[in-house]
C-alpha cells in the first residue's frame, strides 16, 4: 500500500486530500477518511496537502501508526464497509461506518 491515512485524521477528515487525489482513492468514514491500496497509485499529491501530517507512505509509517496499513486495507473489506475496489470515491462511497480500532478511539 503506498500511502496510509493515519490516527492525526480521526474526528479532523480535512478533505484536501480528497480534493486532489487524481485517482479518487480516498474514502470518507465516519471519523476518518481512508485510501483503498488496491487503487492509490503512489503519487504523493495527498501528502503534500494533508493540514494534520496523517498521511504516510507505508514503509514510512511511525511504529506507533504501523497498525493504520492494516486498518486502512480493512476498512474495504467485508468486516466494515464490504467496498472491495469500488474504482474511485463519491457519494455512493461515503459511509458513516468506521474500522472498528477508529470507531473505539477516544474522542479528540
Amino acid at each position: 500500500m503506498p500511502y496510509v491515512i493515519a490516527s492525526p485524521c480521526i474526528d479532523v477528515k480535512d478533505a484536501a486530500c480528497v480534493d486532489v487525489c487524481p485517482v479518487d482513492c480516498i474514502y470518507t468514514g465516519g471519523r476518518m477518511l481512508y485510501i483503498q491500496p488496491d487503487e492509490c497509485i503512489d503519487c504523493g499529491v495527498c501528502l503534500s496537502v494533508c493540514p494534520v501530517a496523517a498521511i504516510f507512505e507505508d514503509h514510512a509509517l511511525p511504529p506507533s501508526e504501523a497498525h493504520f496499513a492494516a486498518i486502512n486495507a480493512e476498512f474495504f473489506g467485508p468486516a466494515v464497509t464490504g467496498w472491495g475496489s469500488p474504482g474511485g470515491a463519491g457519494p455512493r462511497f461515503a459511509t458513516t461506518v468506521d474500522h472498528p480500532i477508529v470507531a473505539a478511539a477516544d474522542r479528540l
